[in-house]
């Protein structure tokens, strides 16, 4: 896993301190970034699996990003079959490289914040998002969630897709806030402030 840095950079920015560390001890909220592959970062977090679903289940908040968002999830077929932490009910699957677009996706899109019937949904992470604001993704895999209302944002890569995720105190982003200029410091600012 990786990014820590930049997301670390993000959160300080914001004027709230960050600490990395390999416990979750004194922690208030848990921010799992990530770069990689979905078996190797659950390789890496095997110490830390039963923490982190008591830090979710006492009510801490908790965000995912990128790969962070897929961990949060039950399973992904990355590179094979593999267990996520099961946050939220659903799979990580690949996007379809049959729709003529590259894969990965990397680059700019605009967030859905809009349900199909124009209604915005009663979300915390994307509180003051306009609808077609523009984040950075960089990804070959996105969330299949189980249940629709854990969908936050949507995205478009060949197919629609959740960029955002949330259930209670569980959060989640496909795309990368921390490089998403002032939208995605909106966002970070929203989980920061919970």
């Amino acid at each position: 896993m990786g990014n820590l840095r930049s997301v670390s950079k993000a959160v300080e920015h914001l004027g709230f301190k960050v600490s990395i560390q390999r416990d979750l001890s004194g922690a208030t909220k848990l921010i799992l970034p990530g770069v990689g592959a979905f078996g190797a970062a659950m390789a890496c977090l095997a110490p830390l699996r039963d923490s982190i679903r008591k830090f979710a289940d006492s009510g801490a908040p908790v965000l995912g990003i990128c790969l962070g968002q897929q961990l949060l999830f039950e399973s992904s077929e990355e590179m094979g079959a593999h267990d996520g932490l099961g946050l939220l009910k659903g799979r990580v699957r690949y996007l379809p490289k049959d729709a003529g677009l590259k894969v990965p996706n990397i680059g700019w899109s605009g967030l859905h914040t809009c349900g199909r019937d124009g209604a915005r949904p009663s979300t915390v992470l994307v509180r003051g998002v306009e609808d077609g604001e523009q984040v950075y993704f960089v990804h070959s895999l996105y969330t299949e969630c189980e249940d629709p209302n854990d969908v936050a944002a949507t995205a478009e890569y060949g197919l629609t897709f959740p960029a955002a995720v949330e259930r209670g105190n569980v959060f989640g982003c496909q795309f990368h806030p921390e490089k998403s200029g002032e939208v995605g410091l909106r966002i970070l600012r929203n989980f920061l402030t919970l």
